[in-house]
């Protein structure tokens, strides 16, 4: 991938899963990477447990948030139901990361850093530097956490390189 083509990565899972907190560390990376970022989030029902989607798209001018049906270079999913009933967004030779679901799923530090763990997955594939994956993180688990989650995502990054 080169810095002139836009990367369209498509975020779903269900409430309380953070998915809009991974879209918006990507989109925070993004853009100390220098990309222009657009993003779009689709609430289901308003409670825990709903169905929640994020589009996110970067590049060097990107128009519209969303990704037309069939365009998605990644879909990270928090859920396997979720990957399931929207897979059709991938675009032909896309990337499907829900394989990492269970790996993530069973972190020593817990369930809940799989947002972390996709995204370290997802860092891995994408032109943006390690360094500002981290001031990213740094800015959204500052006051919670952000030990514990730059060490996932770190984790996440050296299990891809080593595979």
């Amino acid at each position: 991938m080169n810095k002139s083509q836009t990367i369209n990565v498509f975020f779903c899972g269900t409430g309380g899963q953070g998915v809009l907190t991974a879209a918006e560390i990507l989109g925070q990376a993004a853009l100390l990477e220098g990309y222009h970022v657009k993003k779009s989030e689709v609430h289901g029902m308003a409670q825990r447990g709903g169905s929640v989607e994020s589009h996110l798209r970067f590049g060097k001018t990107v128009y519209s948030p969303l990704i037309p049906q069939g365009g998605a270079d990644f879909l990270v999913s928090f859920h396997k139901d979720e990957s399931t009933r929207l897979k059709e967004i991938l675009r032909p030779g896309g990337e499907d990361l829900t394989g990492y679901i269970d790996k993530g799923a069973h972190l020593e530090q817990g369930a809940k850093y799989l947002n972390t763990y996709l995204l370290g997955v997802l860092s891995e594939r994408l032109p943006i530097k390690e360094n500002n994956w981290l001031k990213a993180l740094e800015a959204a688990f500052k006051n919670k956490n952000l030990k514990e989650n730059i060490a996932v995502f770190q984790k996440a990054r050296k299990e891809v390189r080593l595979s």
